[in-house]
């Protein structure tokens, strides 16, 4: 049977934490967590959270893999993409990887701009 990409989103979504941009934005401000951007490349250069690191949804899997100071499994980790859905994506496989805190900023980077927080540029 066909599964589609939403199915697949809607799936992760239950197994994830997500948080607000509120949230995510307090979490960063007062811990130390890593942050993470999956969209592309070109998506990236128009503007991020700041201090996030980018790594494409595509790559993640192998960018961790490789990256020794990217395997604290202990390490909280915030994910975000455009919209959400590559990053609920993001964060089952960070959980399946072996992180136990993470979190998925719900709505993506466009509702972290339209809730009025920051980027960069």
């Amino acid at each position: 049977m066909f599964k589609s990409a939403n199915e697949f989103v809607a799936k992760a979504k239950k197994e994830i934490e997500e948080i607000s941009p509120l949230e995510a934005e307090s979490l960063i401000e007062h811990g130390d967590f890593l942050v993470l951007d999956v969209r592309e490349p070109a998506e990236y250069q128009l503007g991020w959270i700041a201090n996030a690191i980018n790594i494409p949804r595509g790559m993640l899997e192998f960018i961790v893999s490789s990256r020794p100071e990217l395997q604290n499994v202990e390490k909280r980790i915030i994910v975000y993409c455009k919209v959400g859905g590559r990053a609920a994506l993001a964060a089952q496989t960070l959980k399946a990887m072996g992180f136990s805190k993470v979190y998925s900023i719900a709505g993506g980077f466009d509702s972290w701009i339209a809730s009025g927080r920051t980027a960069k540029k």
